[in-house]
């Protein structure tokens, strides 16, 4: 009868060594390859990708278009401020007067008003619109397209019926409509602007939750007990906020240039006040005396609007990720 230890004596019956020779040396068998020979592993280094912000700073193209909007956006806040000839005030001993001259650096127009005065002020006009129109039709749009798209149904139905109605007008002559029968002036041509841009939010956005909501993860909330407003408000409005984000920066510029033509076609703002579009229809009469009258106000817009869509453009290729993981 053994008098050992009972673990040990179950060690032994299965085979396994004693514990006084689990520190020996053990000795490979022929033919094995050394371990001096084999390199030791390499360490596997996770790198974090660059946030949206560093890869937008390191584009050359998009910072430029961001650095000439924040420009104008500041030069139009500090308009007040800055050392300006009155906008209104005519000096109609110095009309026309060509860019470059004393007291005038880009000259003056038919009334003889300043038209870096004008222009500057002109800017606080057109962006408020612009920023004003965009931000109300993104508003009522996503609030349409996350209806119709979440619920479905009769909702959707009818909501995408009256969205089909005002694509069937071209978006001037809607706008143009609108403000016709509610007057000229910058409030109504404000809220004609948004109108016609409802429709391009709402389409975009339903698209966006339809894809959304057939997700496993809505499903999984879902079948939690998550009421239908809490899965909107926790899993479908964030989920959406970056494609909102690209919509509204490629929008902006478009409703800069709808504002400009309301203007420019006496619909918008109503003379004295400066506005670009005013400007450009005012000036388009001198064009070939004083080209500078028209021109400058043209171009303008022109850079403007071309920086945001080259900001909406970057956003959208590194918010989407599709795009993004190419």
């Amino acid at each position: 009868m053994s008098t050992g230890h009972p673990v040990a004596a179950q060690r032994s019956l299965v085979g396994e060594r004693p514990a006084a020779d689990s520190n020996r040396a053990v000795t490979p068998p022929p033919g094995a390859p050394s371990s001096a020979g084999i390199a030791p592993p390499t360490a596997v280094v996770l790198r974090r990708r660059p946030s949206v912000w560093h890869q937008f700073v390191r584009n050359g193209t998009a910072m430029t278009a961001f650095l000439l909007v924040v420009t104008i956006v500041v030069l139009a806040i500090a308009a007040p401020v800055l050392p300006l000839q009155d906008p209104i005030k005519p000096s109609f001993g110095q009309r026309l007067l060509p860019p470059l001259q004393a007291g005038h650096f880009l000259g003056t127009d038919q009334l003889g008003r300043d038209l870096l005065s004008r222009l500057i002020w002109g800017a606080r006009v057109s962006l408020a619109v612009g920023a004003f129109s965009a931000v109300i039709a993104c508003t009522l749009g996503s609030l349409v397209g996350v209806l119709a798209g979440f619920f479905g149904g009769a909702m959707d139905t009818v909501l995408m019926r009256i969205i089909d109605v005002m694509l069937a007008f071209p978006y001037v002559l809607l706008a143009i409509a609108l403000v016709a029968a509610l007057g000229p002036g910058l409030i109504n041509a404000m809220i004609a602007i948004a109108v016609v841009n409802v429709s391009f939010y709402a389409r975009n956005i339903r698209g966006n939750v339809l894809a959304l909501r057939g997700q496993p993860y809505i499903d999984a909330a879902r079948a939690s007990g998550a009421s239908q407003w809490r899965l909107l408000r926790h899993h479908v409005f964030p989920n959406v906020v970056p494609a909102l984000l690209v919509l509204l920066s490629l929008n902006v510029g478009w409703m800069i240039t709808e504002t400009a033509g309301l203007s420019f076609l006496g619909l918008g703002a109503q003379p004295p006040q400066a506005d670009w579009g005013s400007m450009l229809g005012d000036g388009r009469q001198f064009i070939t005396v004083a080209y500078h009258v028209a021109t400058i106000p043209g171009l303008t817009i022109m850079a403007l609007v071309l920086a945001l869509n080259t900001m909406g453009d970057t956003l959208r290729d590194l918010l989407d990720p599709r795009i993004r993981g190419r």
